[in-house]
């Protein structure tokens, strides 16, 4: 790329009349007869499209098609194939076209940049047709740009992109895909095409997407997911290929071995993401992927059940949750208070008590376990009213009593020994929560300070999973004694 002034296209317009008018068919076509591989397998020779990669695209550009979702493993190709369609766009799509490639930040972005100017320098009949810059590609005869942006709103409104490629999904905000769908569908054809691994939580715009298209009734949606099966081992070689077309494919371009060295290098959870394109919540999330769900039931708890409750409370501005577990360990949210965005919005105290007190009428309380920080007013005044013995100070912060009561309940959730209610809201609290390692063992916390992802009802629900199994197993000896 020359620096400074670009000069004028005196190369005429590509004829392009011999290529076919079918959306997937043209691009295909052009991939063909004018793309060069810019590196690795196969490089300087021309694009040879895979089955899946040609799979992908009449998928993405069939009829009515207006968004796309492509989640495959690392190192399939994911940002060649991104480029290939941005540079095909750019020289085959409709006039003016505007291809927008989104990224987590601005560097992200900039390499499928790259690789797009790679492909046109690689053959002469488009490098003279395009102005290459540092920042964007142009090609003036049909009016038609290429622009790499980070993932943040306001870079994103303004723009009206006949193709806007997505890179990495999962690690974008629900923010930014409103900002990506606001500005999409302005013209009669447009595509909105993101490709990514799979994230490391549900809690995330991608996951709801593939469920959106996982349910199949969105005839304008096109979903394609690349994955090993559920549960296969990790050195599943059948199970690699599912994940990894680029090595399932004639003339592969993904190594086996390469494969392996990162199975061994990679922690279990990690390697199942990024290169067998698993949901799995390990990666940094507490709880594995889905075994909080499958513990649901639909369970009603009796009146004058013996339950125990456990509170942990807000100072201020952030979530409070009351949380009861009856004694064979089936757990349900009694109360829970979250800001709903107002920075002068505080826990409605008089409300909490209120919810406790029902609380002890509606069940036999057995005990209600508190964390004291910024309630201990209000706990000594509900030890006063339901007595001292049942009321009492449970220091979430304390790593030798918190370490083994979250163990016991991640132990419970994998083996389905505890149940709950369903409660959408507990399960966001559960999604999440991050395993932090101690030396007393793992401790939940948020994904970061300061974090808007709340977890208050999580904490409040290994607690008194925790006091249910001791009392649990406390009258399990009173009737041992007693038979003895």
């Amino acid at each position: 790329m020359k620096a400074g002034p670009k000069g004028a296209i005196k190369a005429a317009p590509l004829d392009l009349s011999g290529l076919p008018s079918d959306r997937a068919e043209r691009r295909l076509a052009f991939i063909a007869e004018y793309l060069v591989v810019p590196k690795g397998v196969g490089a300087g020779k021309p694009v040879r499209l895979r089955d899946f990669q040609a799979e992908i695209i009449r998928g993405a550009y069939g009829p009515g098609i207006r968004t796309g979702l492509v989640s495959v493993a690392r190192a399939n190709g994911k940002t060649g194939l991104a480029a290939m369609l941005a540079v095909t766009e750019l020289f085959a799509g409709d006039a003016s076209a505007e291809v927008l490639v989104v990224a987590s930040d601005q560097r992200q972005a900039n390499i499928t940049l790259r690789m797009a100017r790679r492909m046109i320098e690689l053959n002469p009949e488009l490098e003279k047709r395009a102005q290459i810059f540092a920042d964007r590609i142009v090609v003036p005869h049909n009016d038609s740009i290429l622009l790499p942006l980070p993932a943040e709103p306001g870079a994103l409104h303004g723009h009206d992109p006949s193709l806007l490629i997505v890179d990495e999904l999962h690690v974008v905000s629900g923010a930014v895909w409103e900002a990506v769908t606001s500005v999409s569908g302005k013209r009669p054809e447009s595509l909105t095409l993101a490709i990514s691994t799979p994230s490391s939580s549900p809690d995330c715009v991608m996951w709801r997407l593939v469920e959106h298209g996982r349910a199949g009734d969105d005839p304008a949606f096109y979903l394609r997911e690349f994955s090993a099966p559920e549960g296969c081992p990790t050195d599943d070689r059948d199970g690699w290929r599912q994940a990894n077309p680029a090595l399932a494919c004639e003339e592969p371009f993904l190594a086996e071995d390469g494969l392996e060295a990162a199975r061994r290098t990679l922690r279990e959870p990690v390697f199942r993401q990024l290169r067998l394109g698993q949901w799995v919540t390990g990666v940094e999330a507490w709880l594995p992927w889905g075994a909080w769900d499958t513990c649901r039931t639909e369970r009603k708890v009796q009146p004058r059940e013996r339950v125990v409750l456990a509170f942990d409370g807000s100072a201020s501005g952030d979530s409070t949750a009351l949380v009861g577990c009856t004694l064979d360990g089936h757990l349900w949210v009694e109360g829970l208070w979250e800001n709903p965005g107002d920075p002068r919005w505080r826990v409605p105290r008089e409300d909490v008590t209120r919810a406790v007190d029902v609380a002890f009428t509606k069940y036999d309380v057995v005990e209600l376990a508190c964390d004291p920080w910024g309630w201990r007013s209000e706990i000594e005044d509900w030890a006063k009213r339901h007595g001292e013995k049942r009321v009492l100070e449970w220091n979430t912060a304390h790593a030798a009593r918190m370490a083994p009561a979250t163990d016991r309940l991640y132990q419970a959730v994998v083996t389905n020994q505890v149940t709950h209610d369903g409660d959408p809201r507990m399960a966001a609290h559960i999604a999440h929560c991050v395993a932090k390692s101690t030396p007393q063992g793992d401790l939940v916390s948020k994904d970061k300070r300061g974090s808007p992802r709340k977890i208050d009802a999580a904490v409040a629900a290994i607690v008194a999973y925790d006091r249910a199994a001791f009392h649990q197993q406390r009258n399990r000896k009173r009737v041992r004694s007693f038979a003895s």
